[in-house]
């Protein structure tokens, strides 16, 4: 962490930005009453439209289905049953594209509604498939508007996201977007919580996300929404580890083009230094199926010389997962060493833990040299 960035250095390291995501939260795009706050959509309309004519293509995530759903149904708190809860967001949804399709129609600008469950960014097909829309909305210059299903996404069945903060990340891998804009209703992120805290001071800069500081980083507060500062340092975690920036701010003071600008405000997480590909950063962010225990002997030849992951260094499994999905893998001591999407299904792994390479193929009856439960091109070292 430092004290601040100048304005010429964020404007030097906004430079090349040519795709954004800009995520709103509930308490941001919702005012008193839960009615939609359409002055900051308004001007919103106005900084995309600035921004396109510049060649920067923006998508937007946002929250407030549930909160616009509330005010119409004269809701004073968020509904706890799951099935009052997408009802509500089923009316709301309306009234959110409603007031971006009146908001873009000012500039000429289409909108278009995208709906995604966790399901859909899980399975490597369907995350493809969500892509090439989003690929094709940015092709014909529509300015995709992407919030979770809520009025389907089931939590029990594993269907959930969970919320807008972590959507927003995974739609920044999704479309690979170079920047990813959180707009708030607090400037930034703080040493402590600024309205309990008067001493407590704005993080301007922050170059790497340690246990320390999402600790420290408050849960949510507000009756209809879901995340909090915590969860969008976990935004900010994946993001940058994928090699893309983020900023958190003010989304009642602050436009997106003053931030692309330069201008110092709120919190600016710098990238990390290696850029993922695509398919590695779906391995990282898609819900782990099982896992994977391994002895020292396997945990150093992955950490430290990034070779395969054979048979004969793995322990135990946890979970059941098929081939092809994502995996973790830990240290006896239940440290995570590696994100990794399995050759064999957790059966399968069953059989040959603990064998040796050249036993493998009679007993999965595979071609030879197919014995890695996990190859280092679909390993991602932690």
């Amino acid at each position: 962490m430092s004290a601040g960035l100048a304005d010429d250095e964020r404007r030097r390291l906004f430079q090349g930005v040519r795709r954004v995501v800009v995520k709103l939260g509930t308490t941001t795009v919702t005012s008193r009453g839960n009615g939609l706050n359409r002055k900051l959509i308004d001007r919103l309309a106005g900084d995309v439209a600035q921004l396109q004519a510049r060649g920067i293509q923006v998508g937007i995530v946002s929250s407030g289905a549930v909160g616009a759903g509330m005010g119409r149904l004269k809701l004073k708190q968020r509904p706890r049953r799951l099935q009052d809860v997408q009802a509500t967001a089923a009316v709301g949804q309306g009234l959110l594209m409603n007031a971006y399709k009146l908001a873009f129609r000012k500039y000429g600008i289409p909108v278009g509604q995208v709906l995604l469950t966790s399901d859909d960014l899980d399975h490597r097909r369907r995350y493809v498939n969500a892509r090439n829309t989003l690929e094709a909305l940015f092709r014909f210059q529509v300015v995709p508007v992407i919030n979770e299903n809520d009025s389907v996404a089931v939590e029990e069945l594993n269907l959930s996201v969970g919320d807008n903060d972590r959507l927003s990340a995974l739609v920044s891998h999704l479309v690979d977007a170079d920047l990813l804009i959180i707009l708030t209703d607090v400037g930034g992120l703080y040493t402590d919580n600024p309205s309990r805290n008067k001493d407590a001071r704005l993080i301007s800069r922050v170059e790497q996300i340690t246990p320390e500081l999402l600790a420290g980083a408050g849960d949510a507060g507000s009756s209809v929404s879901l995340g909090g500062m915590r969860s969008k340092v976990r935004a900010a975690q994946s993001v940058t580890h994928g090699g893309r920036m983020m900023v958190i701010a003010s989304g009642r003071e602050t436009g997106i083009c003053e931030i692309l600008d330069g201008r110092a405000v709120g919190t600016l997480f710098l990238a990390g230094k290696n850029r993922l590909t695509d398919r590695k950063m779906w391995i990282v962010n898609s819900r782990k199926r099982g896992v994977l225990v391994v002895d020292e002997g396997a945990a150093e030849a992955i950490g430290l010389r990034e070779k395969s992951l054979l048979p004969s260094g793995i322990l135990s499994t946890e979970g059941e997962f098929d081939a092809g999905e994502p995996i973790l893998v830990q240290d006896r001591r239940g440290r995570e060493i590696a994100h990794g999407m399995a050759r064999y299904s957790s059966e399968d792994v069953r059989r040959i833990l603990g064998k040796r390479t050249d036993e493998v193929a009679a007993i999965l009856n595979v071609p030879a040299g197919t014995a890695e439960v996990i190859h280092r091109d679909d390993l991602v070292i932690l």
